[in-house]
């Protein structure tokens, strides 16, 4: 009997952060032979196809002994995670201002203009299993060796930097479970199979964000966005409104290589996982319309509405940004920029009152008073006492939210447990051959706790944060 692959991952996509379990039997080599293992090689691609046949992507190889019933068990996760991180530079080929991002130098991927692919966050699996044993080699009867045609491959499957809560329910189909990721979040554009989906995030479809706001929406691609699936028709469309609610205009954003969006496949081209710039910043790089409004002051105020669409019709959920209006009481706005659940990109901007605290800390020593290394005494009045050495700065800021809905309240949720937390300053002009570093600041959530709010249980919701700069401002030395 060959090697059976008799459990895997029930679908292709694969959020890094739930359990990737393979097991794999051969009943006749388990019970006829001695010191069995079966044997995972592991290979992991950032572009497609994986060719099982060569070394290319061999990542590493693992082992394991028959478990009581006889198969091996394999779980992946552990060594799949270390292969995927969060993308903050945008990839080569898009744009910032217009300017193309290269090899050398790339923009924040919160500042991209129209479309970036991913860099980091997206990779490919595919495993050949194998058996080795005691006598495999009828030419070595004493050493262990792999078997000779008893080789499986498993499928090719699509990892990404995501994870699972224990509420995202499982589906199970014989041996096989998982969580159906592109049932929430493709957006599948051939007849007959396209719906509505969701961008990467948990945020809400309503959502607020000053003229001067950065962001993106994560985009997660169906199999594949190519030419025979209508690749050209597919495309982000905005529409502009009014404070009073008149329409303004309508533009779209095709998914194109002129737009950021490369063409899948390519080997050296992770197309499978999307950024789009869609946040009032990133229109003023990008869009001469928004432009027009914002010079014209006719969108101060008012919002617009974000959707995927093809030929076949509505492919994603509406959402909608609304443009704050300029608070009167002179409160400092802080943009929050946070790694969400699904490996993109959250953000929200705290309008309410913050307050910064500066704590310094440094090391001192005792000067002497006087020169004591000259021919004679010299009395030097800013010399003696207690002096500091260097002094250390870090800076706190507590931030409060305006008042919230519920759904607003969940999706806190994600910016608590987020590994990664930054401070997004808002649009300005560049000063020429700028290193762009002035926009992105990392920041270190010090809210350790969470008490989720309910309008039946509290009426209205606000929420205050902390953060500290994680970056320590260092002066001189003496």
């Amino acid at each position: 009997m060959a090697t059976l692959i008799v459990q895997k991952p029930l679908y292709e996509v694969l959020p890094v952060g739930q359990e990737v379990i393979f097991t794999v039997s051969n009943n006749a080599i388990v019970g006829a032979e001695t010191k069995v293992k079966f044997i995972a090689e592991v290979h992991i691609s950032s572009g497609n196809p994986i060719n099982l046949s060569t070394n290319n992507d061999l990542v590493g190889t693992f082992k394991t002994t028959p478990n009581d019933a006889g198969v091996g068990m394999f779980d992946f996760s552990p060594i799949i995670e270390s292969f995927v991180s969060a993308d903050n530079k945008a990839r080569f080929g898009s744009t910032y201002k217009g300017t193309v991002n290269t090899l050398d130098f790339s923009c924040p991927i919160h500042l991209v203009d129209k479309f970036s692919g991913n860099i980091n966050t997206f990779r490919y699996l595919a495993i050949k299993f194998r058996v080795e044993y005691l006598g495999a080699n009828a030419s070595s009867p004493n050493a262990i060796s792999i078997a000779t045609g008893q080789d499986k491959n498993s499928d090719e499957y699509k990892l990404f930097n995501g994870y699972l809560k224990y509420e995202n329910e499982l589906k199970l189909l014989g041996n096989d479970f998982g969580f159906d990721v592109e049932d929430n979040f493709a957006f599948r554009n051939v007849l007959g199979t396209f719906s509505t989906a969701n961008f990467l995030s948990n945020a809400p479809t309503t959502q607020y964000a000053n003229l001067e706001d950065y962001g993106t929406f994560g985009m997660l691609l169906s199999n594949p966005w190519s030419a025979s699936n209508i690749q050209g028709s597919t495309h982000i469309e905005i529409d502009y409104y009014s404070s009073s609610g008149g329409f303004l205009g309508a533009e779209d954003i095709y998914h194109s290589a002129a737009n950021g969006a490369f063409t899948y496949p390519n080997s050296d081209i992770v197309a499978q996982m999307l950024f789009v710039g869609i946040f009032p910043a990133n229109l003023q790089g990008s869009s001469t319309l928004f432009q027009s409004l914002v010079a014209a002051g006719t969108i101060q105020g008012g919002y617009y509405k974000v959707a995927v669409l093809s030929d076949y019709g509505l492919l994603s959920e509406i959402y909608t940004i609304n443009l704050n209006c300029p608070t009167l009481k002179g409160y400092e706005p802080i943009r929050l920029a946070w790694l969400n659940q699904w490996g993109a990109w959250d953000y929200y901007t705290f309008v309410q009152k913050s307050t910064k605290m500066i704590s310094t800390k440094g090391s001192t020593y005792t000067q002497l008073e006087g020169t004591w290394n000259k021919a004679s005494y010299k009395i030097d009045s800013f010399k003696g006492g207690k002096k500091a050495f260097r002094v250390n700065a870090t800076e706190k800021i507590k931030m409060n939210t305006d008042f919230v809905s519920e759904a607003e309240s969940e999706w806190f949720i994600d910016l608590i447990n987020s590994p990664e937390v930054y401070i997004l300053e808002g649009y300005k002009d560049d000063v020429t051959n700028s290193a762009l570093n002035k926009y992105v600041t990392p920041v270190r959530l010090t809210t350790s706790s969470f008490n989720k709010k309910t309008i039946a249980n509290d009426k209205l919701i606000q929420y205050t944060f902390e953060v500290e700069k994680s970056k320590t401002l260092r002066t001189q030395s003496i």
